[in-house]
């Protein structure tokens, strides 16, 4: 019923604390060394620990059409999250109707969205397929905005001769009000208050009924709007997100190829003279996973992101904003990682990006923050990465 409790169940034992009550968990540690930039704290230096992730999980069949699930997680990552707890998701899940065909529901609360094929489940890192989601589409940035909302989902579930059809939208607001969605929107925090509006999202799976062959294409339309507090250089603004997502995915025994491919329209206005604009900006992924064994996984992929999809060098953003380097304003990206089942409990992973632009680095990890944080920042640029991931 619910993607990320599904994973974990697997293959982890659960705590079962009652019958219909099941407790799960997971704790992640990373290291993260990088040349020229800093990501996830002062990676350049020794590199950086100041990467973790604290998860857990219950989910409690109250009637068996009734489920109530709830996720509390504490991450670090560098100076964009300091370990403080929060409500990843709480909601009940009534399904309406339930055959061996056919499958509807509702879920309501804080809500899991339906974003591309990884959204509902990244912050496990043993349902990620590397350390690192690919950052065109899935980004660290305001991965509040896009992990869950408070609101709806209705599903449905259809299987026939012709593949199973799996079908989720609804309302919600955005999760905005903290300070990464902030630095996401206006560029550092401000005095005033963000807020999340009526937004809405959907996403469409489609499961061939032989083969491992998985489409989906996601829309969604994300609205904020910002409350100024005197003194304050912004007005009230209007922000919006626009992500148009189509993925694909063939699943074999020993290998699967990935590829996602998104569209995004990122409009504000009336903050202030001359900040408002209205652009439309493109990225995609290709990946290749190969499992050597149950044990050994290996992958490899090809990243790349562009802000404005009529000025994909930076150069005219260059033009406009003096001072700010072009290379914000794109980044491509050249992963290979392994991944080491030590057991079904305990993983470890190891990898490598080459990276040309810093269009998905941190503001926050930046020496200059917040007054000039990618002045010192290089467009070539290396990461290497190491994980251990425990799960219950």
């Amino acid at each position: 019923m619910f993607a990320l409790c599904a994973c974990l169940c697997r293959s982890a034992p659960a705590f079962e604390v009652f019958d219909g009550l099941q407790v799960h968990g997971f704790l992640s540690q990373g290291y993260f060394l990088t040349t020229n930039n800093s990501l996830f704290g002062s990676s350049e230096r020794g590199g950086s620990l100041d990467f973790t992730e604290l998860g857990v999980n219950a989910s409690w069949m109250l009637r068996s059409d009734l489920q109530l699930a709830v996720q509390l997680l504490s991450r670090r990552a560098g100076e964009a999250a300091e370990n403080e707890p929060e409500l990843d998701f709480a909601l009940l899940d009534y399904t309406a109707l339930a055959t061996a065909d056919r499958r509807l529901g509702v879920r309501v609360g804080r809500v899991r969205l339906p974003f591309g094929l990884y959204g509902d489940t990244r912050d496990v890192a043993f349902t990620r397929p590397s350390i690192l989601l690919p950052q065109s589409i899935y980004f660290d940035e305001s991965r509040e905005l896009a992990i869950s909302g408070d609101g709806a989902m209705f599903y449905g579930e259809e299987h026939s001769p012709w593949g199973n059809f799996l079908l989720e939208v609804g309302p919600f607001s955005p999760r905005v009000d903290n300070d990464n969605s902030e630095v996401a929107i206006l560029g550092v925090p401000q005095r005033g208050h963000l807020a999340g509006r009526l937004s809405f999202i959907g996403r469409l799976i489609y499961e061939a009924p032989i083969g491992g062959l998985r489409l989906a294409v996601t829309g969604a339309r994300f609205e904020s709007g910002y409350r100024p507090r005197p003194p304050d250089k912004f007005g009230p603004g209007d922000d919006l997100f626009e992500p148009l997502i189509l993925s694909a995915q063939y699943d074999a025994e020993a290998w699967s190829l990935t590829g996602e491919y998104a569209r995004r329209r990122v409009a504000d206005e009336n903050f202030a003279p001359g900040f408002d604009f209205d652009i439309v900006g493109d990225s995609y992924y290709v990946q290749g996973i190969y499992r050597w064994d149950p044990y050994l996984e290996i992958v490899v992929r090809y990243d790349a992101l562009f802000f404005n999809e009529d000025d994909r060098d930076g150069t005219q953003f260059k033009v406009a904003n003096p001072g700010i380097p072009a290379h914000t304003q794109f980044a491509k990206d050249w992963t290979a990682g392994v991944r080491y089942n030590i057991t079904p409990s305990v993983m470890v992973r190891a990898e490598y990006h080459h990276v040309y632009g810093t269009a998905w680095l941190f503001q926050q990890d930046q020496v200059g923050f917040p007054n000039d944080p990618f002045s010192s920042t290089d467009k070539k640029w290396d990461l290497f990465a190491l994980l251990v991931s425990y799960r219950f």
